[in-house]
């Protein structure tokens, strides 16, 4: 079988080091808090490029905690893309605002500049620049946007950890930037996880204070927060982890041109265009089919597992149903039955991909 993801080889590879880690948080028990917590934010924030770095609970959490911070009225609208997953979507309602999806790109699938100018109303007061499948949105035309419309650009970079846009990292990028640490992430945790990046010193204070209990020290609560802690013991995961970011992310970066290079050729698929701007670092690598299904099956059946992100559009799921977008002429409510993410990682190895390929190649031959 050739996995999707393997979180076991990753950790087999880095083991000593994360056994280690976790042994020195048991001894000290110190779980919640603690100096593993303090080196990651401080070594996060660092890579980042940012001021600042507040860990969380989880990448929802993230979300939902900068646009708090930002102070956005209640009923406000966010412009969120159609193609991403719930959480960036949720968290707008959870926080209170109004979401508003916008279409995304044919070609990056990252949020479409032409349909934002088509959502702005007088109730709009940010838009949320998901990059998705590790690319980059285009920043310079968002931060345009926003800064002609006094806007908050909020970046959801939950599957971007070390992309870059024009050699500059995502996340410091607009006014605010939330990470998730989910397992399967890029660099991920052994358990939930996120964080927030920011630059500003007050918006910092605000969202460390949110995220516990509207206090910045125990018992002295200014207003009311939530409880949402990134934990001592997967800080120590992370901080092991952070060191092979880089190596990994250039790991899937070849893979992907490699696929890029050898299934170019099949005219039944359409591959992700990487705009020549962009570090992309493939948290997925999605193609897109009419026969996403029974090649799906057809790999399954030869021992090669895939995923779909995502199967059901945004302003398709029951949850949006009062929105009415459904049925909008929206490119992102179109291939929702067409796209197929093939195995993507750094535990994946030449004859690997040469199976998949090869593979690919004689379901479309036969």
């Amino acid at each position: 079988m050739i996995k999707f993801l393997d979180l076991y080889k990753q950790y087999i590879s880095i083991k000593q080091q994360i056994d280690k880690a976790i042994e020195n948080v048991i001894n000290s028990s110190s779980f919640v808090g603690g100096d593993e917590l303090k080196r990651f934010e401080q070594g996060f924030a660092h890579f980042q490029g940012v001021k600042h770095c507040i860990g969380v609970g989880n990448g929802t959490d993230a979300l939902e905690i900068a646009i708090e911070a930002l102070g956005i009225d209640k009923n406000s609208e966010i412009i969120v893309p159609a193609n991403s997953f719930i959480a960036s979507s949720e968290a707008v309602t959870r926080a209170g605002c109004n979401v508003v999806f916008c279409d995304c790109n044919k070609e990056n699938y990252t949020i479409s500049i032409e349909s934002i100018k088509k959502k702005l109303t007088k109730r709009t007061k940010a838009i949320m620049a998901v990059h998705l499948y590790g690319h980059p949105c285009d920043m310079d035309e968002l931060n345009k946007i926003a800064a002609e419309n006094n806007l908050f650009l909020i970046e959801d970079c939950a599957q971007a950890h070390g992309a870059e846009y024009k050699a500059r990292l995502v996340g410091g990028l607009g006014d605010i930037g939330a990470f998730s640490f989910y397992p399967g992430k890029n660099l991920g945790a052994f358990g939930d996880g996120g964080a927030i990046v920011v630059n500003d010193d007050n918006m910092a204070e605000k969202c460390r204070m949110l995220a516990n209990h509207g206090s910045k020290e125990k018992y002295t609560h200014e207003f009311e927060g939530r409880n949402s802690r990134l934990d001592n013991l997967q800080a120590a995961v992370l901080n092991v982890k952070l060191q092979y970011l880089n190596k990994w992310n250039s790991l899937r970066i070849k893979w992907a041109d490699y696929y890029l290079e050898n299934i170019k050729s099949i005219p039944e698929i359409i591959l992700p265009k990487r705009e020549s701007w962009a570090k992309q670092v493939y948290h997925l690598f999605v193609i897109r089919t009419d026969k996403r299904d029974e090649l799906k099956e057809y790999l399954n059946i030869n021992s090669i597992q895939t995923g779909i992100h995502y199967p059901i559009p945004l302003p398709k799921l029951k949850a949006y149903k009062y929105l009415k977008q459904a049925d909008e002429n929206m490119f992102a409510n179109t291939i929702g039955d067409k796209l197929l993410s093939l195995p993507m990682g750094e535990h994946l190895e030449k004859k690997d991909m040469d199976i998949i390929i090869s593979t690919i190649k004689k379901y479309f031959n036969k």
